[in-house]
């Protein structure tokens, strides 16, 4: 069993004792759970850093620095590609699963806090903006995109145009913690899809920050 914690380590522990097996140390907080494919570990840190770990031994195999964002989704694996978003730079990318380089990178206009789901020659994924992507597994390119009502609508100017963040809407007011909560509230009344879909007989499911579920066809 593996999975990280707040004090930036990563466990691995054998799932019948519960005895631990190695520990492997990040630079930061750890939200994300792991993706386990064959012999390898994938996980984000709060560091800033995608980890590709040995699941047997712990030993780092590579790892991906991701310009000052947060790794915060599970990343989704699949015929030997690795699909994870970040959060400050918006960035949802694809990654060589054995050497960690990136094969593109998609602008997401957000953060991105949710994991991704793959189906088909697609894989989905949410953003902050109140969008959902559904992006070319082989390209990287746009395929369609989903959006909340609630962020059309826009009433807090949360939006620029084109999706991305009017920064100038989140000027701190209390310069302290209590700006934390104001954001939220912001990224609520436009519907930010942090959640992660799901795909199941054609049918696509994510949950809002508007308090609706959604099925997407």
């Amino acid at each position: 069993m593996f999975f990280g914690a707040g004090d930036g380590n990563v466990y691995a522990v054998e799932a019948t004792s519960g005895i631990l097996q190695w520990t492997f140390v990040t630079g930061n907080v750890v939200h994300a759970s792991p993706a386990v494919v064959g012999n390898t570990v994938y996980i984000g840190s709060w560091d800033s850093t995608l980890y590709a770990i040995d699941a047997g031994t712990g030993v780092q195999k590579w790892a991906y620095a991701t310009s000052k964002s947060w790794v915060n989704g599970t990343p989704a694996v699949r015929d030997g590609v690795v699909y994870v978003g970040t959060s400050d730079s918006s960035r949802f990318m694809a990654l060589d699963a054995k050497t960690g380089r990136v094969q593109w990178n998609f602008d997401a206009r957000a953060y991105v806090f949710s994991s991704a789901a793959l189906a088909g020659d697609l894989v989905y994924v949410g953003s902050h903006n109140g969008r959902l992507y559904a992006i070319n597994t082989r390209t990287g390119k746009l395929a369609w995109e989903f959006q909340t009502e609630a962020s059309k609508q826009n009433q807090m100017k949360v939006l620029n145009p084109d999706g991305g963040l009017n920064q100038s809407a989140f000027a701190p007011v209390f310069n302290d913690f209590q700006d934390m909560y104001l954001d939220f509230y912001r990224f609520i009344s436009i519907g930010a899809i942090m959640s992660s879909p799901v795909v199941d007989q054609g049918v696509l499911y994510v949950g809002s920050t508007d308090g609706n579920l959604y099925a997407i066809q």
